[in-house]
């Protein structure tokens, strides 16, 4: 379980980015975070993967994996199973068996065609899908994804919403995509300026119209009337 208590968060320059945020994971429960841009939730992620230290409140977490929003910074070797396997090798895993495990991943992904390829002469869509991969090699109990498709075309997007979908991992997903959210979750919460102000079940916190409205979201598409 990942469980986040009255969590707070000052940038240096004194913006408070989250305000008291409360916030139950349960094991292998899948949720979304939706919000407009600003609302507060890559801060959240980052706090919650450890990578800002907790100013105020509490974070109860177990094993995470958490890809960025830019898939750049995620991707540091030269091709792309060095890149995969490069946390297992850091570890202390031999070369063979890292390597096994990270084209075990791409292939889960669909993506073993890019095993050779230069990391950083792939297009957007296909960096993040490696820094998904390289995240997912680790075997975390829970992954934070931080708009995990955006940039992919349709067969990308598809390909990670199945993946997600069969994943038995606790899934935390930031994102803009809200048939993607409804198409992977069980639950969604809204962010607006670094609080939480809307929380339900889905496909019903989505179908009202007034509360999206109100933070700056849009029905999903396959709600709109065509």
């Amino acid at each position: 379980m990942l469980e986040v208590v009255d969590l707070s968060y000052n940038y240096p320059d004194g913006h408070e980015a989250l305000k008291g945020i409360n916030l139950t994971v349960n094991d292998g429960e899948k949720i979304a975070l939706v919000g407009a841009n600003g609302s507060g939730k890559s801060t959240l992620l980052l706090n919650m993967a450890g990578a800002f230290d907790v100013q105020s409140g509490k974070i109860k977490r177990g094993k995470i994996g958490l890809t960025f929003q830019n898939a750049d910074d995620e991707i540091l070797m030269p091709t792309v199973i060095e890149d995969t396997a490069f946390s297992l090798i850091a570890s202390g895993m031999k070369r063979a068996e890292a390597n096994e495990r990270a084209m075990k991943i791409l292939a889960d992904l669909g993506i073993s065609h890019l095993s050779s390829r230069s990391s950083h002469k792939l297009s957007g869509g296909e960096k993040r899908m490696v820094s998904l991969a390289g995240v997912l090699v680790s075997n975390p109990d829970t992954l934070l994804l931080d708009e995990p498709t955006a940039g992919l075309d349709p067969r990308g997007r598809r390909r990670v919403i199945n993946f997600l979908r069969g994943t038995d991992k606790t899934v935390i997903l930031a994102t803009h995509d809200l048939d993607m959210a409804l198409d992977v979750c069980e639950r969604a919460v809204i962010l607006s300026e670094g609080k939480i102000t809307g929380e339900g079940r889905l496909p019903e916190l989505f179908t009202d119209e007034n509360l999206l409205e109100a933070n700056g979201l849009e029905l999903p598409l396959r709600y709109c009337a065509h």
